[in-house]
């Protein structure tokens, strides 16, 4: 029978010359949920997200996704299990076009290399798949646009599209409202719940009223330590986050 918990992290820790970071961190993230961590400037968060994401190695801990302790798996290979991480700062091609971009994500996700050289034709069935994505997020019309010559909240739609073609199961998002308009902050906010259907977000995100608006559950680091969990109600009348957040500034 499938948990409910789709990935863990267990006493989660890492250090640096003597300092540490994570400290200890208990994560427990639902499956189809939207989770948020947030925390003051410092808590540790960005940090912590890199060890879920395989990006560091921790010092003590483990981290458990879908029943497998995945805690020495490289980062080169999370994706294939199913995780995939959006960063905050756009990755996408900016000399290729829109279509292009999404294309060059559906091939890496059918274990084929970049061969820009192919064929138009042997490119071409990647298209209709592409085009379905670029209508998920809100691109229709601009599939000849380069990449370069979008704003750049349709450039983070264009990296969300890029991520999905690659069919993750959980979606690790890096602050995906940073830099953006009041505007493209309500497009992107819609976007990912619209995405949310059938898969797990977790997200480290500023913006509180995104978080307000988005999330299922939230965990509040803070020094590198867990400070509070639950809902956004709950969490945001927390007395120990309030004095955090007085303390520290937003996150």
């Amino acid at each position: 029978m499938q948990s409910d918990l789709i990935m863990e992290a267990r006493g989660l820790t890492v250090e640096f010359d003597g300092f540490r970071a994570v400290d200890g961190v208990d994560l427990a993230i639902k499956r189809h949920s939207i989770h948020a961590l947030i925390g003051p400037n410092g808590a540790g968060k960005t940090t912590c997200f890199n060890l879920l994401t395989k990006f560091l190695t921790p010092t003590r801990g483990t981290i458990i996704f879908n029943g497998e302790d995945i805690t020495a798996v490289p980062a080169s290979s999370v994706a294939q299990k199913g995780i995939v991480r959006s960063f905050q700062i756009s990755a996408i091609f900016p000399n290729l076009s829109v279509l292009e971009n999404v294309r060059v994500a559906l091939q890496r996700k059918r274990g084929e290399s970049f061969d820009f050289w192919r064929s138009k034709k042997a490119l071409e069935r990647f298209n209709g798949e592409a085009r379905v994505l670029l209508g998920d997020v809100g691109l229709d019309g601009f599939e000849a646009t380069m990449a370069n010559e979008l704003s750049y909240g349709r450039k983070r739609a264009l990296e969300i599209a890029t991520t999905l073609a690659l069919d993750p199961e959980m979606l690790l998002l890096d602050e995906p409202m940073a830099g953006l308009t009041e505007a493209d902050v309500e497009r992107i906010t819609h976007l990912i719940k619209r995405i949310s259907v059938n898969r797990t977000i977790l997200m480290v995100e500023h913006n509180l009223s995104v978080v307000a608006s988005l999330s299922d559950a939230i965990t509040v680091l803070a020094r590198g330590k867990v400070l509070a969990e639950g809902s956004y109600d709950a969490v945001a009348n927390d007395p120990c986050v309030i004095e955090a957040y007085i303390g520290g500034g937003h996150a």
